[in-house]
């Protein structure tokens, strides 16, 4: 009961994740009109992700679900590893343990959410996923996330929604350094630079921990050091053609503990304190574009090349016991034609992809094949969108010709209209798909996980229905969506007789997911806000229920700032449902179902300005120090407190 209060009592100030409303302007433009915009703090803020448009889609315009994570929330909430905000997020359930934080989106696996970095796909090609524990939140950064099947402009991996870092534009030079519990240092820099027809920044993270135990009973520390440096850039050639890029390197070290696989021991199965054991993942991102406007910029041209090289190992007391390592080289073009007729827009996109991954093991000792193998993929995009008179409808589809895979074509259709005052109405319809990894085609240890280079795409089909309403003048905003999906194919592990080892299949079944996304904004004064959200949801996989999805989940934050903005304050409470999970502790290492007990975090933050520019921030985080898990016998970190010191230039 106590951690229903606490949600409850946080539920009236939320300021980042909640609809807002366009204002009208003085030009009367009916856009501009007072409608609810879903989930989103800024009418005006472009949704980069939203369609394959070269200049993104205006939120407002946008008739999925959406939300913004604004560069003002993360700085108030002083994020500093992107996934824990994302728990603010309607539709996400977040998953960390120490070398792997996964996030589902409506109940999706981990490998289902397409993550993009300033463009960049940056999922591992050996794991099919992206590790978001190596996202750090840069000074100035955002966050878009697209929720619903988003394959008919992503293509695989967007089943269950897109998750979109920017790292934004900067001009002065920023910094801030912090310490605190655990040996806790993080330390980031920003600068940059902008003149006629020209941009460029340069950004540097670094955050670094002792940690604490997570084994049950442990006393082992569990710490780790992430290090990213990134840079963009952007030249106008002349006034209708520009050049961009972008660079990004990261590299984490970290701590991680094995589990118990002795059956003759009493922890069996249970993560255990192992000395000496680490790992280490590094990454280079890079992307280069040009794109040309003609027609008064009604005609958009955009040609892109990108490239993630990706490594992750292991170690262990005696040396490397195991990694991998992937490559993925892609080419994108995308022409826009916007045009107008009878008092309405139309805008008519074209894309075309092409992808090559490669991966291979680089098992130390020889066990597992380690050859390079190889994975080309073409996708042939065609968008519709119409507006007219806060009315709008989009369509996509997409085709994708695959080397290693039956060819595939998913669509998405969807529409949004104002049906009255301050009342908006949206629904999509969409397909997805997902082809196998790497490890689950070819395995990573032979006669520990054996694949199976006959498995089949995973596919989807999913459809939703929304309304936003804007209440007293839009002081306060509500936003209601429900959704179902159906997964064909899902790809799962196996542990058939009579050798019982691991082996991936698909399943013959149906898996099904259902639920309720809500979010809230209020304006409770000139300098008092709430925010709210909360997602229901059923996963069902032949009535069983899927797991690492909680059915609830809640978040609610109360955020206040001085009237001269000298100080702020938020207060930010999460609450997980229990949930269920697999546990090896029989020894045939046939999983047994376990039920993960719900938790409640509480949040709180607070800064103020020293003189101008200089602030003096802190935080206190799992506030009420709740011992929890989010995986199997991977105990959660307790109550941390971390202050700092900023300045901007």
């Amino acid at each position: 009961m106590k951690n229903y209060l606490l949600c409850g009592g946080a539920i009236s100030a939320l300021v980042p994740f909640v609809p807002v409303s366009a204002q009208e302007n003085d030009a009367g433009d009916e856009r501009s009109q007072p409608i609810v915009i879903a989930d989103l703090v800024r009418e005006d803020a472009i949704l980069v992700s939203g369609d394959r448009e070269t200049g993104g889609v205006v939120v407002y315009d946008y008739p999925g679900s959406a939300t913004i994570v604004e560069k003002d929330q993360i700085e108030q909430r002083q994020v500093r590893d992107v996934a824990e905000v994302l728990r603010d997020v309607p539709g996400i359930a977040v998953g960390a343990v120490p070398g792997q934080t996964q996030v589902r989106l409506r109940g999706s696996e981990g490998n289902h959410v397409l993550v993009l970095i300033d463009g960049i796909e940056v999922s591992d090609p050996f794991a099919g996923e992206f590790d978001l524990g190596t996202l750090q939140a840069e000074i100035g950064s955002y966050v878009e996330v697209l929720r619903g099947p988003q394959s008919a402009l992503y293509g695989s991996d967007a089943i269950g929604g897109v998750i979109a870092y920017q790292s934004g534009s900067f001009d002065g030079l920023s910094g801030r350094i912090e310490g605190g519990s655990n040996g806790t240092v993080n330390g980031a820099v920003r600068a940059g630079s902008s003149g006629s027809g020209w941009q460029a920044g340069l950004s540097a993270n670094v955050v670094s921990t002792d940690g604490e135990p997570n084994a049950r009973g442990g006393v082992r520390d569990i710490g780790r050091d992430s290090y990213s440096l990134s840079g963009t850039g952007t030249l106008d050639l002349a006034d209708n053609l520009s050049l961009r890029a972008v660079g990004r390197y990261v590299r984490t070290e970290g701590d991680f503990n094995d589990q118990d696989f002795d059956p003759a021991s009493p922890t069996f199965g249970f993560v255990i304190d192992s000395p000496d054991t680490r790992y280490e993942n590094e990454a280079i991102y890079a992307l280069a574009g040009a794109e040309l406007k003609l027609f008064d910029d009604q005609w958009l041209h955009d040609l892109s090349f990108q490239i993630a090289d990706i490594r992750r190992d292991s170690f262990g007391p005696f040396g490397r016991t195991f990694g991998n390592e992937g490559e993925r080289l892609k080419a994108s073009y995308v022409s826009s034609l916007k045009f107008e007729g009878s008092g309405a827009e139309h805008t008519i996109t074209v894309a075309g992809d092409w992808e090559e991954e490669r991966y291979r093991n680089t098992d130390p000792f020889g066990f597992a094949f380690t050859g390079t193998r190889t994975n080309e993929n073409v996708g042939l995009v065609g968008e519709y969108r119409f507006w007219k008179d806060g009315f709008t409808v989009s369509a996509a589809i997409r085709h994708d010709i695959n080397d290693n895979f039956a060819d595939t074509t998913t669509f998405k259709v969807a529409a949004a209209g104002n049906i009255a005052y301050r009342t908006r109405l949206r629904g999509s319809f969409g397909t997805g798909i997902k082809n196998p990894g790497f490890y689950e085609l070819f395995g990573f240890v032979d006669g520990r996980f054996i694949g199976n280079a006959d498995l089949r795409p995973e596919k989807s089909t999913g459809w939703e229905i929304g309304i936003d309403q804007g209440i007293a003048g839009n002081d306060i905003t509500l936003s209601l969506t429900y959704f179902e999906s159906e997964l064909e194919d899902e790809i799962f592990t196996d542990f058939p007789p009579p050798d019982f080892v691991a082996t991936p299949a698909n399943r013959d079944t149906m898996s099904t997911r259902r639920g309720v996304e809500f979010s809230m904004k209020a304006r409770l004064a000139d300098t008092l806000t709430f925010d709210a959200a909360y997602t229901y949801l059923d996963a069902e996989e032949d009535g069983v229920t899927e797991v690492r999805r909680p059915e609830n989940i809640a978040s609610a934050a109360l955020n206040w700032s001085a009237r001269d903005e000298n100080a702020s304050a938020s207060l930010v409470i999460r609450h997980n449902g229990e949930a269920q999970d697999l546990a090896f502790t029989d020894p045939s290492f046939i999983p047994v179902r376990v039920t993960l007990e719900d938790y409640t975090l509480v949040n709180l933050y607070g800064e103020l300005e020293l003189i101008e520019g200089v602030k003096l921030f802190g935080r206190v985080e799992n506030l009420l120090d709740d011992r929890y898990e989010q995986v199997f016998s991977f105990v959660s970190p307790g109550r941390t407190a971390i202050a700092g010191i900023r300045a901007e230039f």
